[in-house]
């Protein structure tokens, strides 16, 4: 398709025909004249003027005073020109490019040079600034055939400022006085790979490297383009085909483009976008270059860069049709925050054919091949041995098909096409699309271990370099969302402090728990908050109910959407209760005897604004937990039990102690203390380290923490239902060193503070 040469104002142009137009001229300066002493001002954008005048001052970088302050001088650029028509009065005339602001609207002289010995009589400024098309006219009437150098020459100086959409539109008019405008854009194709491709035709542009920008809404800013010509018969004399890729920081929407600059082999021009301009996708811009590569003369950088484009992503899998023995498959790929992922698969290369993989998401790109962990497959070495033309050569000894990769990519545009690039030896390249499971980390990282043999010596790699950085890179999980809220009997939280229970995934029933509050009249009174997961709540709500009038308990039961384990439900608990202090229990913990309510409540009496533990036990009466204390000497677990395992006797005569972070598994606390601390990390598998972690960081929120050893609890370790022994193990190693990566930096900057003398 030829689009003829037009003003860009045209809205319905001829195709049809070989007619060409000319530009039409600016709009003449009549109603403005250029007097010498005089100077007439235009505003190229917001930070430069355009200063008219005539008179011989110096060409190039000149220093400038402004206004009656001398102290006031700039840098300015300056071109000038003969007059085509001298008086004896001024035989030249200039035009200067001028730093300015808002405040230099009031501005009344104009100097060049630095003193007035350089400079003579300094120009008065015209009282009214001129518009854009008026001062090309004036240029234009006043400079004759040198107007184009002298337009050229402004240009080159404002192409090397910062641009802005303004002084690209004020460049624009400029070359479009001195008929600089030169063609169309017909094709404007968006790509894959983060380039704008560009197909039209004009006069001025050269095979090769060429500096142009965008004219448009998108961010300005002046980059390379490849260039490539070719022959069109229907375009005008003189003029030829080309295409060209524009690179920048971030790929142009082709709907924002309006129009080029570049630097052809006269200078600057304009390029217009033709009103019926075609846009092509990013699956279609590849089959547009292939249609004339073949026909295009370039330089040899600029020919390959074309020929990758063309064999660019165009929305459809590769893999399978390359004549190697190379072949691809993805078992999962997860995605938790917006380009955080974890990706399981096989690479089929055993001859070693493939260079380098990525994975690529619009302008995102990371490559996987340098760190991701491989292991053995032996199930994809079986099933291509009875395809002859996929089994590898004599050399071909690659085993290890299988891969674990951990991958951030930029969470911009997360809706956008995600795909596997696979870049072969002799440069050609392969495309595989994927769409990833969108879950929180966690889940994630929890099914990609739960596929993995446990005994497979590449597990702890695998561990190690992704599953643990994807879990920290995880921005967190949101607060758990209340769903529905029960009262079962007469329900006040003025009856007293609330005890919060939280049932998790893994809790079994609490209908035992609940039997013991009612026989201890301390809590028989008391307002009771079961907070569970909404699947669990459908199941129990109507049994618990029937137990709480059985048992005569206030009782209010809580259900949250989703899933989560005891520490999500008792932030849910806390969320549906407005009171000062809660009383936290975990559904898996039962009371050693009666009493233990109140001996809380008279601690937390005398020490407001604590967080206050009792001591939890195993049922053989060993201690599981008598605090959290940091271990300086410890880089391995900085935090440590310090008592566990100890006969719970060894504790029980203790003093209230203050420790490094309290239990919430247990403990009576500010009810605002979890959501002024920040609440739960959503990066740890398991609860443990999580509450450990959360206790941490309510200390270091103002919020003291102590255990009451007079108190005790007793319950088990935390275990998922269907865990075997070595996936618990893993859980809890994997947990370890997210809490060591996350809190080792701090505590060993605290104890060197601690250290450092006063």
């Amino acid at each position: 398709m030829l689009v003829t040469e037009q003003s860009p104002t045209v809205t319905n142009p001829p195709v049809t025909g070989p007619l060409v137009t000319k530009p039409t001229p600016a709009k003449q300066g009549a109603s403005r004249a250029m007097r010498s002493g005089r100077v007439i001002g235009c505003h190229v954008d917001e930070a430069t003027l355009l200063i008219i005048g005539l008179g011989q001052v110096p060409a190039g970088d000149v220093t400038v005073g402004v206004g009656e302050n001398q102290a006031d001088t700039r840098n300015a650029f300056v071109s000038e020109w003969r007059l085509t028509a001298s008086s004896p009065r001024a035989k030249h005339g200039f035009a200067a490019l001028l730093p300015a602001g808002d405040t230099d609207l009031a501005m009344t002289t104009i100097r060049f040079g630095e003193t007035e010995k350089e400079t003579g009589t300094p120009y008065i400024f015209a009282p009214r600034l001129a518009s854009t098309e008026e001062a090309a006219a004036l240029m234009l009437e006043s400079a004759g055939s040198q107007s184009a150098a002298v337009i050229n020459r402004l240009v080159d100086a404002l192409m090397t400022g910062n641009l802005s959409r303004r002084r690209l539109l004020t460049i624009t008019t400029l070359l479009q006085a001195t008929h600089a405008t030169d063609g169309f854009v017909e094709v404007i194709g968006e790509s894959h790979d983060g380039v704008t491709f560009l197909q039209g035709w004009s006069r001025g542009m050269a095979p090769g490297p060429c500096r142009m920008s965008l004219i448009g809404r998108a961010t300005p800013v002046v980059a390379e383009c490849g260039i490539a010509t070719f022959t069109r018969p229907d375009a005008p004399d003189g003029a030829a085909g080309f295409v060209g890729l524009l690179e920048t920081d971030e790929a142009a929407r082709a709907t924002d483009i309006e129009g080029l600059i570049f630097r052809g082999r006269a200078g600057w021009r304009h390029v217009a976008v033709h009103p019926r301009k075609r846009i092509a996708d990013p699956q279609e811009t590849p089959e547009h270059i292939r249609s004339v590569l073949m026909r295009t003369h370039g330089t040899p950088d600029v020919l390959l860069s074309l020929r990758a484009a063309a064999n660019s992503f165009e929305g459809k899998e590769t893999v399978s049709g390359l004549p190697y023995p190379v072949r691809m498959g993805i078992d999962s790929i997860f995605e938790a925050d917006a380009g955080n992922l974890l990706i399981s698969g096989w690479l089929y290369d055993p001859d070693g054919h493939v260079a380098t993989v990525k994975l690529r998401r619009r302008n995102a790109a990371i490559r996987l091949d340098e760190h991701w962990t491989r292991f053995d497959r032996p199930d994809v070495t079986d099933s291509f041995n009875d395809q002859t033309h996929l089994v590898p050569g004599l050399r071909g000894d690659q085993r290890a098909h299988g891969f674990v990769a951990h991958a951030q990519l930029s969470g911009e545009d997360p809706g956008a096409s995600l795909y596997f690039e696979l870049t072969l030896q002799d440069s050609r390249r392969a495309f595989l699309p994927v769409k990833p499971t969108r879950l929180s980390a966690r889940s994630a990282a929890l099914r990609q271990i739960g596929s993995i043999d446990p005994v497979n010596s590449a597990l702890p790699a695998i561990v190690d370099t992704h599953v643990v950085p994807f879990l920290t890179r995880s921005s967190g999980r949101s607060a758990p969302a209340i769903e529905t809220i029960i009262d079962a009997g007469f329900f006040d939280e003025e009856n007293g402090l609330p005890i919060i229970i939280g049932v998790g995934e893994s809790e079994e029933d609490i209908s035992p728990l609940l039997a013991l509050l009612a026989l201890d009249p301390e809590t028989r009174g008391a307002p009771i908050v079961i907070a569970m997961p909404a699947e669990r709540f459908r199941r129990q709500a109507a049994r618990l109910k029937e137990l709480a009038r059985f048992y005569r308990l206030s009782v209010r039961l809580v259900s949250t959407k989703g899933t989560g384990d005891v520490y999500d439900m008792l932030e849910a608990g806390t969320q549906a209760l407005s009171c000062e202090t809660v009383v936290s229990l975990s559904a898996s913990l039962i009371p050693h005897g009666r009493g233990w309510y109140g001996k809380l409540v008279a601690a937390a009496s005398t020490m407001k604004g604590s967080i206050i533990s009792p001591v939890l036990a195993y049922e053989d009466h060993s201690v599981r937990w008598a605090g959290s204390w940091i271990d300086d000497g410890n880089d391995d677990q900085p935090v440590v039990g310090r008592y566990a395992g100890y006969p719970l006797k060894a504790v029980t005569d203790m003093n209230v102690t203050h420790i490094a972070a309290a239990s919430l598994e247990c403990c009576i606390m500010p009810r605002d203390a979890l959501s002024g601390a920040g609440s739960f990390c959503g990066g740890y598998l398991g609860a443990q380290e999580k509450g450990v972690d959360l206790g941490l960081r309510l200390s270091r929120s103002g919020f003291d923490s102590y255990l009451l050893p007079s108190v005790q609890m007793w319950g088990c370790d935390d275990a998922r239902a269907g865990d075997s022994p070595a996936m618990a193990a893993l859980v809890e190693e994997i947990d370890r060193k997210i809490f060591k990566s996350q809190w080792l930096p701090i505590l060993t900057v605290e104890k060197h503070l601690e250290k450092r003398p006063a």
